[in-house]
């Protein structure tokens, strides 16, 4: 595994009382709520070793496919970082959850052929320096899979995102800001976008400020040789 050496706080994020509740939801949304589902449409096809960003519970292990050869998965938070280390245990894949924050991944440059992003983007403290590491660490051509909240099209919805970030939504849900942009993020980030679709989590009902998604697949760009003079 390409690791770095430094040495990085290995309790970044503190939310303990987030990480019981979001164990006990997340599993009843993806088996009551579909998100099993997209969970397996994001992370179809993949090969090669992979750095999932912000695993919480370890949800997306059993969705691997068989053609990843490894993956390294980081989840700053303690709580969630235990119950990654048993969904691990139990995946058909090599998993190998460690402690870091996406700002400053523990992993060397382009080791990586792809990327995972999976309800994570919404709670980095500094999007476009975590997504500046994302790209750091992938080689040229490598993926970036995301499933995200995002900002909803519509102004009613978009302006209830917007007031409940600056309240009391980041302080219930783990840091998470509901009316962030990852599409337009993970383009100023220097990534391509391939293809992607918009969610709505839950498909009816009322929406909630997180109930926008977008899910789709990103990719760093080929640098060309630089010619030689």
């Amino acid at each position: 595994m390409h690791l770095r050496s430094r040495k990085l706080p290995r309790d970044a994020v503190h939310h303990p009382v987030f990480a019981r509740v979001y164990a006990r939801l997340s599993v009843t949304a993806d088996l009551k709520g579909g998100v099993a589902t997209y969970r397996e449409e994001l992370l179809a096809g993949l090969s090669g070793r992979v750095i999932e960003i912000g695993a919480g519970n370890g949800l997306n292990f059993a969705h691997y496919p068989g053609a990843v050869s490894e993956v390294v998965a980081l989840e700053p938070e303690r709580s969630l970082r235990q119950l990654a280390v048993r969904s691990g245990l139990r995946a058909e894949v090599p998993v190998d959850v460690v402690p870091g924050a996406a700002e400053a991944l523990p992993v060397k440059s382009e080791a990586f052929d792809a990327a995972v992003a999976s309800l994570v983007l919404c709670t980095v403290r500094d999007l476009p320096k975590a997504l500046a590491e994302i790209r750091r660490v992938l080689r040229p051509g490598g993926e970036l899979r995301f499933f995200e909240h995002g900002l909803a099209p519509g102004r009613a919805l978009a302006a209830a995102q917007r007031t409940a970030d600056r309240t009391v939504w980041p302080l219930l849900f783990g840091g998470c800001h509901t009316a962030r942009n990852p599409l337009a993020a993970i383009e100023a980030a220097g990534f391509e976008l391939g293809t992607y679709r918009r969610l709505r989590i839950p498909e009816k009902g009322v929406p909630f400020p997180s109930s926008p998604c977008v899910l789709g697949v990103a990719r760093k760009p080929f640098v060309p040789d630089m010619p030689h003079i």
